[in-house]
């Protein structure tokens, strides 16, 4: 449960400039208008009981009053980590927003993640305005550039005084955030006024206070592809198998909702609920039920799925953000189900479809631009009005204001009474041929 104070979103000062915006008949946000934390009655009754206010976030928007004189400011955006669809849509929802409705002429986008403003970058931030972002929407990846891994705290912060920043947006999934966290944090023990404003860019959707993160309607859409191709193959052949490895390191929410979207997907495999291999509940016998009753299958791993049947828990590698890299479950999965129908002498075609660096880097649908430039818009007036250290959530279908802190606590994954798994088992009938477990394994908990 969560109390007040971690909903409570740090400023910089009382803002003192008046906005621009309602003039031009902008409506402002009420600062008391607030969203609930949790929609559920039970979840709140004993905060009603006590007569106190249930836990809410702030209400995302303009604000009537701004902590920055809107013509004399300058901005600087990152893009950090992994690719995802719609990142230049939010980059030109930045720029046209600062520069439309405030006024700000000097953007800078600072190349290749948190790299781009460390004191030994290889290339200068780049001036960002309208025209630079005109047609930037229409293109997948990120026109700054994006890299993996920390840099130096105080370096970025003197490289943002140097260049004269006085806001950053931080568009970046749970370990970016963290870094910005720490820039935010380190910034205000050096009384140096910056806002840090963090847009939550996670393909996976695994962003706590954020029911969909940009990009993952996309990629949900992209795999919905993958899976038809899966499944003409296999039907295509007697005894045919399709495979379909998709994006999901800690949580398969691509794979189920791709499955709930394209009902031919007869297994759906996701790294919160592991089963096994072998017995009687366990996939290759529910595979040969399968073969023997309709002669193919199509089968949606998300690539977090049986880490520990890869590895003895040993593997300690790690990519440059500090995460454990994965082994390749679908080859692997591939690689063992022809191994056990071989053993029992049924021939079988298998065909393995692995699309996710295909999906990272297209153009994000219509449903998401829509999502990155509202998210966008939100990030702006909440720099403008000298919020720090926050991230924009969308809650409960309002845009909020989320302490990076407790955005960056813990990951979403999927429950197992959760609506979504329970329409997965229903869609696909796996729930009577599978023994799933509820507690994932050793290796998969360790995963960071």
């Amino acid at each position: 449960m969560q109390d007040a104070a971690e909903t409570q979103v740090a400023r910089l000062g009382e803002p003192r400039f008046p906005s621009p915006l309602p003039a031009r008949g902008f409506r402002c946000v009420d600062e008391a208008q607030r969203v609930l934390v949790h929609a559920d009655t039970q979840d709140i009754a004993a905060d009603i009981a006590a007569g106190r206010m249930p836990p809410s976030f702030e209400l995302a928007g303009p604000r009537s009053s701004l902590y920055f004189p809107p013509t004399d400011v300058s901005a600087g955006i990152v893009t950090c980590g992994g690719l995802c669809p719609g990142l230049n849509d939010v980059i030109r929802g930045l720029v046209l927003t600062l520069w439309h409705h405030y006024g700000v002429r000097r953007i800078l986008g600072f190349r290749y993640g948190y790299q781009g403003m460390s004191s030994n970058r290889q290339y200068p931030a780049m001036p960002l305005d309208p025209v630079a972002v005109a047609n930037i929407h229409e293109t997948g990846g990120t026109i700054l550039g994006s890299s993996r891994g920390p840099q130096d705290v105080d370096d970025m912060v003197e490289t943002l005084q140097r260049d004269r920043i006085d806001m950053l947006f931080v568009i970046g999934g749970d370990g970016s955030l963290r870094g910005a966290h720490g820039l935010a944090r380190r910034l205000t023990e050096r009384h140096v006024p910056i806002s840090v404003v963090g847009i939550p860019k996670t393909i996976d959707n695994d962003i706590e206070w954020v029911v969909r993160s940009f990009g993952f309607s996309t990629a949900v859409e992209a795999a919905g592809a993958a899976i038809d191709g899966a499944h003409v193959e296999a039907k295509g052949a007697l005894n045919g198998i399709g495979i379909v490895k998709l994006m999901g390191r800690h949580a398969g929410f691509i794979a189920s909702h791709a499955t709930l979207s394209n009902s031919d997907v007869n297994f759906c495999l996701v790294p919160e609920f592991p089963c096994q291999l072998e017995g009687p509940r366990g996939l290759f016998h529910a595979l040969e039920l399968r073969m023997s009753r309709r002669q193919h299958a199509v089968i949606a791993v998300a690539e977090g799925f049986g880490q520990d049947l890869l590895s003895d828990g040993s593997n300690t590698e790690r990519d440059a953000s500090g995460n454990v890299k994965l082994g390749d479950i679908g080859t692997y999965l591939r690689d063992r189900i022809g191994e056990h129908f071989r053993k029992l002498d049924v021939p079988v075609t298998i065909k393995y479809i692995d699309p996710s660096y295909l999906i990272r880097g297209i153009p994000a649908n219509a449903m998401d631009s829509e999502l990155c430039v509202v998210l966008a818009q939100h990030a702006v007036h909440a720099a403008m009005s000298g919020r720090t250290d926050v991230m924009m959530g969308w809650w409960h279908h309002r845009y909020t204001h989320v302490p990076i802190p407790m955005a960056v606590r813990g990951r979403r994954r999927l429950e197992p009474d959760s609506p979504v798994w329970q329409r997965v088992l229903e869609t696909t009938g796996q729930a009577d041929l599978l023994d799933f477990t509820t507690e994932a394994s050793e290796t998969e908990a360790a995963l960071p």
